[in-house]
């Protein structure tokens, strides 16, 4: 999917952020998933490979939601993609949360991962009060 940025847009330190989150959680997923993939002893697989997909995905809408946002001149949709934004981080924090629990070396990442998303809730309520 293309966007077509506003100018003033790379510039915002939550875009920023947004940006950074998205790279961290894709080089952690890539290194969870290799420890992950393997089968249990039992033949199944561990289901925790499913949370460092969902960590992925969720850092991928962050950006596009902002976007959505700045581009938006209707407070109701901009209130609906702001409480989407503020859905994905909390579902991606409570995901990293369940990565912490799985059994693998990746999971010792997972704590900076949290770390970038405190920040980014940070930058989400100053940039909210400037909306």
């Amino acid at each position: 999917m293309s966007y077509h940025l506003p100018s003033h847009l790379t510039d915002l330190p939550i875009y920023k952020k947004a940006m950074d989150i998205i790279v961290l959680s894709r080089s952690i997923s890539t290194y969870l998933n290799q420890d992950l993939a393997y089968l249990n002893a039992d033949g199944t697989e561990d289901n925790n490979i499913y949370f460092s997909g969902d960590i992925v995905q969720q850092s991928s809408n962050l950006a596009p939601q902002i976007i959505s946002v700045e581009r938006e001149s209707c407070s109701d949709k901009k209130s609906k993609h702001l409480a989407s934004l503020d859905y994905l981080t909390t579902r991606l924090y409570s995901n990293c949360k369940k990565l912490e629990k799985a059994n693998s070396n990746g999971r010792d990442y997972l704590p900076i991962l949290r770390g970038e998303l405190k920040k980014f809730r940070k930058l989400q309520r100053t940039w909210m009060l400037t909306l």
